[in-house]
């Protein structure tokens, strides 16, 4: 694929991949996103009312929110 380019170890198995970011570089940014999302998709939550509550509480978003 033109702007991709695997690097290998050796094994000559892939191991890396070199991206052209001004061909493609709109795309990375969400790569990047999912890959977050799912290193995180065993975290703890709560519950969005409870955190915007805190944040008032702490000053650290307006009231009207």
């Amino acid at each position: 694929m033109e702007g991709i380019t695997y690097l290998i170890d050796e094994d000559n198995k892939k191991k890396f991949v070199q991206i052209d970011l001004e061909k493609y570089g709109d795309l990375v940014e969400d790569l990047l996103d999912i890959l977050t999302a799912k290193a995180r998709k065993n975290d703890s939550t709560r519950p969005f009312d409870e955190v915007v509550k805190e944040m008032k509480k702490d000053d650290l978003i307006d009231e009207w929110l």
